[in-house]
């Protein structure tokens, strides 16, 4: 998208943190001074412009400039599936692998965008529905990943993941990860889980804490989809969303997760995957 094209700018920020809202109001006045329309989100003041939720932004704005972490990211990028509309993260937060613009260049980076020196790299969305025999309890999407996981009770739960109509593995285990590549650095990284290259057309099966020495994270096809049926669990369990809880589970629940749109985050020419788990991961080695 040109410079030209750019008119209307939308703002996210972290909600209860002065510093971010005096960062957040010399963004909208550098983005005004240059002649751009602002909208910010129910978070902000309002005193550079409109005062509008996520939602109507998709519908409205050009460009998305969001100042915080990862999990702030997360969060507004639901908003924003298949709209086409590219995303930009100010890092605010602490690791940082999505929000990767460092709050110091924020303003260099943006001339940079607004004047069309960007790439744009598109990033596949989960959508996860949860049913209860013939009725539908809950469902959401994510962009990082979508986790069965037992809640306050030590106890295993015991479930059985199905794809293409066909018995995967039955387990019993802490709960189970299903990450994009995008959400292949965060939770399931942790877990264990391999490390996905964001071009990969693919998503990560990670048990969590298997009780089971052979049961090990497996990558499958982006267009398959993968059901989970919980088959015992003691006490509470729940499906749980980027980080976010959706609902809490039953015994006898089936989730049904499958690919569902696509997010589009900005990065500057010059940023390099591989350079950026070297740097987030503190891997040994430098280029020459």
């Amino acid at each position: 998208m040109s410079e030209r094209a750019k008119k209307t700018i939308g703002l996210c920020i972290k909600a209860g943190d002065e510093r971010i809202l005096k960062l957040a109001d010399e963004v909208a006045k550098w983005l005004i001074q240059r002649q751009y329309s602002v909208l910010c989100d129910r978070n902000q003041s309002g005193e550079h412009g409109p005062i509008t939720s996520l939602a109507m932004m998709a519908k409205s704005v050009d460009l998305l400039v969001v100042l915080g972490g990862d999990g702030l990211l997360l969060h507004a990028s639901r908003r924003f599936i298949d709209s086409n509309i590219p995303i930009l993260g100010i890092n605010l937060g602490r690791l940082g692998f999505l929000t990767d613009t460092p709050v110091g260049s924020m303003f260099d980076v943006m001339t940079e965008v607004l004047a069309g020196h960007y790439k744009v790299k598109s990033h596949i969305a989960l959508k996860a529905e949860c049913w209860r025999g013939e009725e539908k309890v809950c469902e959401t999407t994510a962009v990082n990943d979508v986790v069965l996981n037992r809640l306050d009770h030590p106890r295993p739960i015991e479930f059985e993941v199905h794809i293409r109509e066909q018995l995967m593995f039955r387990l019993r285990a802490d709960g189970l990860i299903i990450a994009t590549p995008a959400g292949s650095t965060a939770y399931a990284l942790s877990a264990g889980g391999p490390i996905v290259h964001p071009e990969v057309k693919a998503i990560t099966v990670v048990p969590l804490c298997p009780h089971s020495l052979s049961n090990r994270p497996v990558v499958v096809p982006d267009n398959d989809q993968i059901e989970i049926r919980l088959l015992d669990s003691p006490h509470s369990s729940a499906l749980n969303y980027d980080g976010q809880l959706l609902c809490k589970l039953e015994t006898g629940d089936v989730v049904r997760i499958y690919k569902q749109g696509r997010v589009d985050f900005i990065y500057l020419q010059d940023r390099h995957y591989y350079k950026t788990l070297r740097t987030k991961l503190h891997w040994a080695g430098h280029e020459e």
